[in-house]
């Protein structure tokens, strides 16, 4: 059946500034590196992909390594947008990423000037579109200059194959640096994408501090620490959970009893505030004013509808956050 997005799709939905530039993105962005490669279904993709648009989520985030196997995120959402989105693809922020293994050989892997321009080319033809709207470096390459890398990116930008220019996983001094580099050059540095969840807050230690100095957006992902944050694990580890179908990034060792006691605690202050454990996860990290949106997974339709919940409530008292302070600590 033809797909017709919802009238209101804007109506609930947040937009964010990102940083000091013009483009705004949702609060809660929509994230495919898991459930959009093999075996997954496509049609389930398709569901949670239309779930999402309807909700007001414009922002969908891909890599060239995403699947599996490689690629298979990328052709998968290529074919949604010809057949689903296509009329739509000017609401639509699209993203993608170079800087892990993608093939063999020298050329394949981190970030020279080769491997980028390639990969995005790459990514392009797998998604069928003319340009991304962002694209990143997925990862800080210890071995090649920063210069050389940067410079990758801004010619990405200035030949047309994206819009904007974005980093991933770099620490505070790092983002400095490469805006730096990209401010020379003429393409500011619009974002910087960062692991950030109740159980790993690394980014409170100089990212945040340095995206503000920079003028540049931060976006999180594993905000739900892949699934710990939510309620799915507080009976036990369910048989269709990530765990059990696909151990590469959450496994069994990682469900510690110690996390899931005090998820159990957090999930008592989530329902007194008339939240989910999700939500409550998710708008802790947005409260942050430097936090443009978060990138959210799911595996089904009903998920996304909960964790785009979370706008409607994400402030805290100062003894909300101090009790969740020390359930923490």
């Amino acid at each position: 059946m033809k797909y017709t997005a919802a009238e209101d799709r804007y109506k609930k939905m947040p937009y964010n500034r990102c940083g000091a530039s013009g483009l705004k993105l949702p609060a809660v962005s929509f994230g495919l590196w898991h459930n959009f490669g093999e075996p997954a279904s496509f049609e389930a993709g398709r569901a949670m992909l239309r779930q999402a648009f309807d909700l007001g989520i414009t922002h969908f985030d891909l890599a060239n390594n995403y699947g599996p196997p490689i690629g298979a995120a990328e052709e998968t959402f290529g074919r949604l947008l010809k057949e689903d989105f296509h009329a739509y693809r000017d609401e639509l922020i699209i993203s993608s990423k170079a800087g892990y293994l993608m093939g063999p050989g020298p050329y394949g892997d981190w970030g020279s000037r080769k491997y980028l321009i390639s990969s995005c080319d790459q990514s392009l033809k797998r998604m069928g579109v003319d340009y991304v709207d962002i694209f990143y470096h997925h990862r800080p390459d210890p071995d090649t200059p920063l210069e050389e890398t940067m410079g990758a990116l801004d010619y990405i930008v200035r030949s047309g194959r994206a819009l904007y220019a974005g980093i991933s996983n770099y620490d505070g001094e790092g983002i400095r640096k490469a805006s730096a580099i990209l401010n020379d050059l003429g393409t500011p540095l619009l974002i910087n994408q960062n692991r950030y969840n109740m159980f790993d807050r690394g980014v409170e230690a100089g990212v945040l501090g340095a995206a503000a100095e920079t003028g540049s957006g931060v976006i999180i992902f594993c905000p739900l620490a892949q699934g710990l944050l939510t309620d799915r694990y507080l009976d036990g580890i369910p048989q269709d959970s990530r765990v059990r179908t696909d151990g590469r990034f959450l496994n069994e060792q990682r469900v510690e009893q110690g996390k899931i006691e005090k998820v159990r605690k957090l999930s008592g202050m989530a329902c007194a505030r008339g939240q989910s454990m999700a939500q409550l996860a998710l708008a802790w990290v947005l409260r942050h004013q430097e936090v443009t949106s978060v990138l959210i997974g799911a595996s089904k339709s009903s998920q996304i509808v909960d964790c785009c919940g979370a706008v409607e409530n994400s402030s805290f008292t100062r003894e909300e956050l101090a009790e969740m302070d020390r359930i923490l600590a």
